[in-house]
């Protein structure tokens, strides 16, 4: 792994001259040495925060779609609920293209980040009146405004810390976060399923509220960074955005509006938008290589790499989904007569993280050995999961499964997603920026819409052969990764 203070490209040569540096830092709008430590606490504040609330509420999405109407939740199919799911997680990678867009050209980092937090703290407010129209009302704009903070977020993060630092930045910022991962489905869980399921939504809102409060209060910290959009939209811009987002909107509103009357089949919205997040990544790539300056072998190389990526995010996403359900069904969560709710097990990952993550990003080596690396054990994770539902159908297993599955890709997570960010960061021309992070962000989605989709086929398939497939499937994509690594090298910063 690279280096936490410097980037070396892959044949060991210094790549700071070789790489692009974000827009804000160029425009010489960064703080300086302590202002800038202040700006990036400031930054990892708001995310704590975020996160929180990002956390918390899918630790309890799946388990409250599919508890019973008797206990309060909405009675879907496992499948369905995992569907809506992965729907949900997607969408809020998808959109931080359009929200990367409005930071970088009309709204700058700072209102993005703002304006995004307030939108999320209204979507879990509203996901706590728990009704099927409260529903998709609460995703939706909690997707709207997760699109808008965390590109932003990103990229103000690179901008504080420079480019030579950028990579140990992420890795610290992601190193922090998980501490509101690891504490938030204890709360949430706690309050949603000993109490009432309206209560854990509520604590989401409320974590975001409180993060917004932090970042209004550093603001101070951050000098010009952010203050204005990196390349100002012109009027005529301006006016085709606003047709295009009206017609969006619309048909957004149409579909939820639709389905919350039942007027419209939920399966066909999913399939639509599942097919819609396998193509947008690579169209949009299309449009990029058209308007940027980055090198094509460059474009292709990363293209690659983010491609495999979305194997890794495949399986990191079914934590709250697949994994919930087979800790609330299949696992002994009786710990000294208390019956450890199910979405506590949606912390065991953030407690690897932090435990793993001093120890991880001191390796070094290639951003391709990296990647290869993490899909390796998140493939592994799987492998181990088939046979712990094998296991399960003689009756609930140890817990202990699910913890080692926990700890096979809490270390692929600590590898992957930093280099994946500041890869993204690297490549990425002067103002383009949040949208090369948000690219990043949505071949993550390419993974989890497989994900949520394929777990489908266990109406069909034992649940063991499911796990088995699906290990398998990424193992050998870790392995092409390793195989074509040579290849790639000399187009890829570290």
């Amino acid at each position: 792994m690279a280096s936490p203070t410097r980037s070396h490209d892959l044949s060991g040569a210094p790549t700071a001259e070789r790489i692009y540096v974000p827009p804000m830092a160029a425009q010489g709008g960064a703080p300086p040495g302590p202002r800038a430590r202040r700006a990036f606490v400031t930054l990892l504040g708001v995310d704590l925060w975020e996160r929180f609330s990002f956390f918390g509420m899918a630790a309890i999405l799946v388990l409250y779609l599919t508890a019973t109407p008797a206990d309060g939740g909405l009675g879907m199919a496992s499948q369905t609920a995992t569907a809506v799911f992965a729907a949900y997680m997607s969408l809020n990678f998808m959109a931080g293209l359009p929200g990367g867009w409005l930071a970088d050209r009309v709204l700058g980092a700072r209102r993005a980040v703002l304006l995004g937090g307030a939108l999320i703290a209204t979507g879990h407010a509203v996901l706590s009146i728990t009704t099927a129209p409260a529903l998709y009302a609460g995703l939706a704009l909690i997707v709207a405004g997760t699109g808008l903070a965390k590109p932003s977020l990103a990229a103000m993060v690179a901008a504080v810390s420079g480019a030579e630092k950028r990579e140990a930045a992420f890795s610290r910022f992601y190193m922090c976060i998980q501490v509101s991962a690891l504490l938030a489905p204890v709360v949430t869980g706690l309050l949603a399923e000993k109490v009432a399921w309206h209560l854990g939504f509520a604590a989401a809102a409320f974590g975001m509220a409180a993060g917004l409060a932090q970042f209004g209060i550093g603001l101070r910290a951050f000098d010009d960074v952010g203050r204005s959009p990196v390349r100002p939209v012109s009027r005529e811009e301006a006016r085709t955005a606003l047709r295009r987002a009206a017609v969006g909107l619309a048909v957004a509103a149409a579909a939820v509006t639709a389905v919350a009357a039942g007027a419209l089949p939920l399966t066909a919205v999913l399939a639509l938008l599942g097919l819609s997040t396998l193509s947008l990544p690579f169209l949009y790539l299309r449009t990029l290589r058209r308007r940027t300056p980055v090198d094509g072998k460059r474009l292709s190389a990363f293209t690659g790499v983010m491609g495999a990526s979305a194997a890794f995010w495949m399986i990191f996403a079914q934590s709250g989904s697949v994994l919930a359900l087979f800790a609330e069904r299949h696992t002994d969560r009786a710990v000294l007569g208390f019956d450890v709710p199910a979405s506590w097990f949606q912390s065991v990952h953030p407690l690897f993280v932090l435990l793993l993550a001093p120890f991880v990003t001191r390796l070094r080596g290639p951003v391709t050995t990296k990647f290869a690396a993490a899909l390796g054990a998140a493939g592994l994770s799987f492998v181990v999961m088939a046979a712990a539902a094998l296991l399960a159908q003689d009756g609930t297993v140890s817990a202990a499964w699910l913890i080692g599955v926990y700890l096979l890709y809490s270390f692929g997570e600590i590898v992957l997603a930093p280099a994946g960010l500041a890869l993204a960061a690297a490549v990425a021309p002067p103002g383009f920026t949040s949208r090369f992070l948000a690219l990043n962000g949505m071949f993550a989605a390419v993974g989890v819409v497989l994900g949520g989709q394929l777990f489908r086929l266990t109406a069909v398939l034992p649940l063991s052969v499911y796990f088995l497939l699906m290990g398998s499937a990424v193992l050998a994509v870790g392995a092409a990764v390793a195989a074509t690594a040579r290849r790639v090298r000399p187009y890829l910063p570290a």
